[in-house]
């Protein structure tokens, strides 16, 4: 495994739809037991369970992984502190996508509007 010192090291994420919790250990540098808690710990997290109650992380989950481990061992958060900071970024994510879809639909709205007036 990974130290924290050398946070700067992990491999590529392979193109693959599902990551077993090994694979992500290993491409997070983190231990099993660790992405357990974790799951716990943060709302945003949340692999898919199969048959045996096994985990199956999808891209998407490896890259938040990736982003807690900084958080967490680079940057010095705190487990309620890196919560807080993610949940923020998905708010603005959030509010991102929801004034281009605003934008898109007026758009739409406005040309409907010019066909109309012809």
């Amino acid at each position: 495994m990974l130290e924290p010192k050398n946070n700067d090291v992990l491999p590529a994420i392979p193109g693959k739809r599902y990551f077993t919790i090994g694979e992500v250990s290993d491409l997070c540098g983190v231990k099993p037991h660790v992405l357990r808690y974790w799951e716990q710990e943060f709302p945003s997290l949340k692999p898919v369970k199969r048959r045996g109650n096994r985990r199956y992380y999808q891209r998407q989950d490896v890259i938040v992984i990736r982003q807690i481990r900084s958080l967490l061992y680079e940057q010095g958060f705190t487990i309620g502190g890196a919560r807080n900071k993610l949940a923020g970024e998905e708010a603005r994510t959030d509010t991102t996508q929801s004034q281009q879809i605003v934008r898109q639909v007026r758009m739409e709205l406005e040309d409907m509007l010019k066909i109309l007036r012809r």
